[in-house]
């Protein structure tokens, strides 16, 4: 019997979270089988992550006008039944973007800023990310996707063993890591958080209306938009919806917050000194030994390709499928190019042309092709990947931080084929996070 139960409530969980909801229908957390402890554990636990990768802006009136902004929306009665006590931070990242863990802590981006044109639009997007908390769009993404986990054994039973916190948070997808859901919402969790965004705005004096006239500036941005927009898919048009729930809502003088107050910050923010353009020492990933295969060490992921997995540092990201994969930290990747990190691929040589060393220089030659700036910097040196025999060329190029880089490229004959990693950091940075990298590489498992 109990397990038919569990079936079926598993069947409820995969279900959609969400059915259609009229303007003016009650907004409350979906079905969720963390309690709010737990959001407050996971956003304390990641918040610690946020702060070792980050730079903190060090200019205070930027950061009290930030939190007084926040303090008033979470003073709103809908954030205050809520429990959850909220927290802001802006962080020196010169990114379009901000997001607000579960449990309360919150992050601005010195880009977010520079982009709104008035207090309203700052307030907005300030309004809808603690929405995704009050609401608990987080654990309840967290929630479907653990879900007769979480029924068998609870929070403790998902997360037992002996990794780390960070190990333990990021195999329920409540991570900082690429898999992680805590920040990638549907677009029905769109449209509630732009609903109550709107309530908490209207009720602290802002026109919501200005909500939604920048997350369409966003759109129509083109490059402009994908940093923010990537996690937080557009439910349609906003505009109209958030006008709709307007109409129910008890009426009131709205403005647009161009104060003085508003104007120094934005004048402050300009004066800030450029952000650094390169993960901190604390993202390039732990020291220590690679554990032998089938472990994960304190303080490292586990990423699963296609044919082969290997570790990666627990603060970077991993995305990639069947064709490749690019694991890096969230300041990595500068538009569609990988300037800090690994990025990993399958390449088909010219017929006859399977030995390794000659299907590495064609796969050279194919690089070189697509970037003429890339040049063979040293002559390639035998290494062990996994067991196998492998190849390691040096190639050097122009970095996307500025400067030269360098790009640890190495190759294995895998089938019919060659299995490549690149290692990608500047110039200057690359004896820093070589051993990083070598511990990447160490970690390599074939299947």
């Amino acid at each position: 019997m109990w397990l038919r139960r569990l079936l079926a409530a598993g069947l409820m969980l995969a279900s959609p979270a969400w059915s259609a909801r009229k303007p003016g229908d009650p907004l409350r957390p979906g079905f969720n089988l963390f309690t709010r402890q737990d959001d407050v554990k996971v956003g304390q636990e990641n918040s610690k992550q946020v702060l070792a990768q980050y730079e903190v802006v060090k200019t205070q009136f930027v950061q009290d006008y930030v939190k007084r902004l926040g303090q008033k929306l979470a003073a709103m009665p809908e954030a205050k039944q809520s429990g959850f006590e909220f927290t802001f931070t802006v962080l020196n990242v010169d990114q379009i973007n901000a997001f607000a863990l579960p449990g309360g802590p919150m992050f601005i981006y010195t880009g977010l800023l520079k982009a709104v044109d008035n207090e309203a639009q700052l307030a907005g997007v300030m309004g809808h990310e603690m929405s995704h908390v009050i609401l608990r769009h987080g654990t309840h993404e967290a929630t479907k996707a653990n879900g007769i986990q979480l029924l068998v054994g609870g929070l403790s039973g998902l997360l037992g063993g002996g990794d780390s916190m960070a190990g333990k948070l990021a195999q329920a997808g409540l991570g900082m890591g690429g898999n992680s859901l805590i920040l990638k919402f549907s677009r029905d969790a769109e449209s509630e958080a732009d609903a109550l965004g709107s309530h908490l705005m209207s009720e602290a004096g802002y026109d919501p209306v200005q909500m939604a006239k920048f997350f369409e500036k966003l759109s129509a941005g083109g490059s402009q938009g994908p940093q923010f927009l990537s996690d937080h898919p557009n439910p349609g048009n906003r505009e109209a919806a958030i006008v709709a729930e307007m109409k129910t809502l008890p009426e009131r003088q709205y403005t647009a917050g161009d104060s003085a107050p508003f104007a120094r910050m934005k004048k402050e923010v300009a004066a800030l000194p450029p952000p650094a353009k390169k993960p901190s020492a604390d993202a390039v990933g732990p020291g220590g030994a690679v554990p032998p295969a089938g472990q994960t060490p304190e303080g490292w992921q586990r990423f699963q390709g296609q044919g082969y997995s290997m570790n990666y540092p627990a603060e970077w990201q991993a995305a990639g499928d069947a064709n490749g994969a690019t694991l890096a930290p969230r300041d990595g990747v500068v538009g569609a190019q990988v300037g800090f990190g690994v990025v990993a691929g399958r390449f088909a040589p010219s017929r006859g042309r399977g030995a390794l060393s000659a299907a590495t220089q064609d796969l050279v030659k194919k690089l070189q092709s697509e970037n003429p700036k890339i040049q063979v910097s040293g002559a390639a040196k035998s290494v062990k990947v996994g067991g196998m025999d492998g190849l390691m060329t040096m190639l050097a190029g122009d970095s996307p931080f500025g400067g030269g880089e360098a790009d640890g490229l190495v190759t294995v004959a895998r089938g019919n084929g060659v299995m490549y990693f690149v290692f990608v950091a500047p110039d200057r940075d690359y004896a820093r996070v070589e051993k990083t990298f070598l511990q990447m590489l160490d970690s390599v498992r074939w299947e």
